[in-house]
């Protein structure tokens, strides 16, 4: 177990694994946990050195909980990370809430210390507009539906957003779901949690995607949950760099721990650029 001090004094919770040629870090989505790696960090050794670690407020970096913690806040935090490990060339790999993360680090720190991006089924605004139907809820997610959600009890609303990202649970009953996503939520701090949600739904990351400078990946979900598959053709439009997208097929928001195998070599593939 290894812990990085923070300037504030707080400490995340990181692995270090791998001496491969690559450095690549991999970034977990909200109420996640650096678990979601665990199996690609192990099946990447020889082609990376592959760090992976949790957000504040999230799992082993739980106890990290102080104020109310924005996107920039946990885009800081990498990049204490990366100042701190003395990393340069790193190939940053953020899937939902840590593909937001990337953007926001983009956006405060530019790509000076970076090689590569890769960007996991993630839209760089939330709230759809009537000149933005690529956010949330494959276009469907207003600000009117945002003070609706205001308005419910935190597990319901996480409830809510766990149906929209696998379907499937649709079919289950309540009561037997109930169990499992309060699991979830115990390894998390509530209040962090609601924060970084806030912060997330209200942002619009769509400058920081032009100011990207290196190769960027995007791999996404076909036919999709939380996100529209289009959003593909609007990064290839919208990403000066040397762009490429990965459809997962027959896949939903959740395909990093659906099919840790094929996103590894999806991963592997990338790096062998």
């Amino acid at each position: 177990m290894s812990y990085f001090t923070l300037k504030s004094g707080e400490r995340l919770y990181y692995e270090d694994k791998g001496n491969g040629p690559d450095t690549l870090i991999m970034m977990h989505g909200w109420t996640g946990s650096h678990e979601s790696y665990e199996k690609p960090a192990e099946l990447l050794q020889d082609k990376a050195r592959c760090i992976i670690y949790d957000h504040r407020g999230h799992g082993g970096s739980k106890e990290a909980n102080s104020g109310n913690p924005t996107m920039e806040t946990l885009a800081s935090d990498l990049n204490e990370l990366i100042q701190g490990l003395q990393l340069s060339d790193v190939s940053l790999l953020g899937w939902s809430m840590g593909a937001g993360v990337v953007l926001n680090y983009v956006r405060l720190f530019g790509c000076d210390a970076l090689k590569r991006i890769v960007l996991c089924d993630m839209t760089p605004k939330q709230l759809n507009d009537d000149d933005w139907k690529l956010g949330l809820y494959q276009g469907n997610y207003t600000a009117e539906d945002m003070k609706r959600e205001a308005g419910k009890k935190f597990y319901a609303q996480y409830k809510n957003f766990c149906i929209g990202a696998i379907p499937r649970l649709k079919k289950i009953p309540g009561f037997l779901l109930k169990k499992p996503l309060k699991k979830t939520l115990s390894g998390c701090d509530e209040s962090v949690l609601k924060s970084l949600a806030a912060s997330m739904t209200l942002q619009d990351n769509r400058d920081a995607v032009e100011k990207i400078t290196v190769p960027v990946t995007y791999f996404y979900a076909d036919p999709g949950s939380l996100f529209s598959p289009k959003l593909a053709d609007w990064y290839k439009e919208h990403i000066s760099a040397p762009f490429n997208a990965v459809r997962f097929p027959d896949s939903t928001h959740m395909f990093v721990s659906d099919d840790p195998e094929k996103f590894t070599e999806e991963v592997a593939e990338v790096l062998g650029e």
